[in-house]
């Protein structure tokens, strides 16, 4: 984790993140890659008016400006911090900043829900998620540490699943952190029997690690939606992060037969990760 992405909208939320990102620099001596996107039209960028051209120099100046006042922290003090402004606010344009940049994650602040208000499904959080080759942290509040001592990563045992697993494995298991595998068993007609998931348990270990050692690390969890099960499987064991793995473009998983990962982020009230299948 060397390089860390952060894009900023100047929302409470982006300042969670930018916070949450700090701490993770501090502790892995990473750099942070702050990312501003304005919403500047083709018309103001390409116009050839003397008017319009000065309007679009003055608003340019102005979100520099505001860009430069949002990261005078005291927090990013001795971190080093590059500031990359896009005149387009296009998302998929964060990856390729991730690409030319070879960062390793994003972290992102998000409202989640409210009510029956779903925030995150079609937010720019999403969009970012959807385009992202990288892992995304979400976080939704200010975080008092990054010490992801217990991490939950929700999984239907599918080898396509597999990548994304190895992956967090590698990520965490190198901050000396416990990660453990959630299945939830669904009533009617997507319903398991306790055979038929460990049959796709031992399959997925054994293509995965080639032995069946981590099989003690997965909990099988009975509830009504994958969301409740996750959730409160992970606050039950303790976790401090939620691991959820995305199809990228396609949309977020819709791991577990068809469950959408989307309701996870939303009602989550713990950080969560993404790695992309």
């Amino acid at each position: 984790m060397k390089k860390i992405i952060i894009p900023i909208d100047f929302s409470e939320h982006s300042e969670y993140a930018l916070k949450t990102a700090a701490k993770l620099a501090k502790k892995h001596d990473a750099e942070l890659l702050a990312l501003h996107m304005l919403e500047m039209s083709d018309i103001m960028l390409s116009t050839t008016d003397g008017i319009q051209n000065q309007k679009t120099m003055f608003f340019l100046q102005l979100a520099e400006q505001k860009f430069k006042d949002f990261l005078s922290k005291d927090y990013l003090d001795d971190l080093k911090v590059t500031p990359i402004i896009k005149h387009f606010k296009v998302f998929s344009e964060v990856n390729d900043v991730a690409k030319k940049y070879d960062a390793d994650i994003i972290v992102m602040g998000s409202h989640g829900a409210n009510g029956f208000t779903e925030y995150f499904v079609g937010s720019n959080t999403e969009r970012v998620v959807r385009n992202s080759n990288i892992p995304v942290l979400v976080v939704k509040n200010d975080m008092m540490d990054v010490d992801f001592d217990v991490v939950a990563f929700a999984c239907d045992f599918s080898e396509e699943s597999i990548k994304s697993y190895l992956s967090a494995q590698e990520m965490f298991s190198k901050q000396g952190a416990k990660l453990y595998l959630i299945h939830v068993n669904l009533p009617n007609e997507r319903f398991k029997s306790s055979l038929e998931i460990e049959k796709k348990v031992v399959n997925f270990f054994t293509k995965a690690e080639g032995n069946l050692d981590k099989m003690e690390d997965v909990f099988y969890v009975s509830d009504y939606t994958i969301e409740n099960g996750v959730l409160n499987c992970a606050n039950k064991i303790g976790a401090d992060l939620i691991i959820v793995p995305t199809h990228g473009r396609k949309g977020l998983a819709h791991f577990f037969q068809g469950s959408i990962g989307e309701d996870v982020v939303n009602h989550a009230t713990l950080p969560v990760m993404t790695f992309k299948i």
